[in-house]
């Protein structure tokens, strides 16, 4: 279940926590983070790398169809331009938890955000999953979670994929216009595996699952086969994305942050993007239509 496609650093930023890769086609550009670092990434379509720092720690960006970013942070939901010195809350619905701030974040194929929160210190199972819909109004979706990752979407978008990596679980939803289905598990995985973190799904409705601290990128089937894994020279791959013209290549952003000096020396890419070009394509992401 090995694949020896080429994988390339293509940008060696040295990401204290590098996440949420999100490709913006109107812009023919990655965007990305360092949630830690507080820096958003942007990689043109010529290799071009710009950077800026952020005021707060975001932990998901996605396009907007208005322009600019919508994104989850440590202080709530926010409107997001890089390089602004300051980015306006949208909401927060979770001001009585100060410890916990918003992880990961994916538009699904209505135009709806949806993004999680955890707390910090990864000790409390106080995470929510949250849907902003089109109208800026937020709702509570599921609850419970440790770490909260993904979400991913199914191409006809009647599946949402969404993890709690600390526990090693990949949780199925069916959804069905405004209705969401009772939460089902999909895959577990084992101490060897690693922990599943931030996927995507691809043409052919497989799901591709980075795992932090399995030094891979894995592909699944929609029954949950394990089909390929992707090998990669650094141990916490944190997330990943398709992207390029023809949405044929798959971005994996990684995380440098709690290596000490000897893993450091060995994996010298830490913290890097990261592309494979895998024999498949992706699906062209949908702005939010808020």
């Amino acid at each position: 279940m090995s694949d020896d496609s080429t994988v390339t650093c293509i940008a060696d930023v040295h990401a204290v926590l590098g996440e949420g890769p999100v490709w913006v086609s109107r812009e023919g550009a990655l965007y990305w983070l360092d949630i830690k670092g507080r820096k958003i990434f942007r990689l043109s379509d010529d290799g071009k790398v710009t950077e800026w720092p952020t005021p707060t720690r975001v932990g998901s960006l996605a396009s907007r169809a208005s322009g600019g970013f919508i994104g989850g942070t440590e202080e709530g939901i926010a409107a997001i331009e890089p390089g602004a010195r300051r980015f306006p809350i949208l909401f927060n619905p979770e001001e009585a938890l100060p410890d916990n701030r918003f992880n990961d974040g994916k538009v699904d194929r209505q135009g709806r955000f949806w993004a999680g929160t955890m707390d910090d210190s990864e000790r409390e199972a106080c995470g929510t999953l949250y849907r902003v819909d089109r109208n800026l109004e937020v709702i509570a979706i599921d609850g419970g979670y440790k770490v909260t990752n993904g979400p991913a979407f199914s191409p006809s978008g009647g599946i949402m994929y969404h993890n709690d990596s600390a526990r090693q679980v990949v949780y199925a939803f069916d959804l069905d216009g405004d209705r969401v289905g009772e939460r089902r598990e999909f895959l577990r995985f084992g101490e060897r595996d690693g922990y599943p973190d931030g996927m995507t799904v691809d043409s052919e409705g497989c799901l591709w699952i980075a795992f932090w601290d399995g030094w891979s990128v894995r592909r699944y089937s929609p029954e949950g086969e394990w089909l390929e894994s992707i090998k990669l020279p650094v141990a916490r791959p944190t997330s990943c994305a398709f992207g390029g013209r023809d949405l044929d290549r798959l971005y994996i952003t990684s995380a440098s942050i709690g290596l000490d000096a000897k893993a450091l020396e060995m994996q010298p890419n830490a913290g890097g993007l990261f592309m494979v070009t895998p024999g498949v394509r992706g699906l062209a992401e949908v702005p939010f239509a808020g």
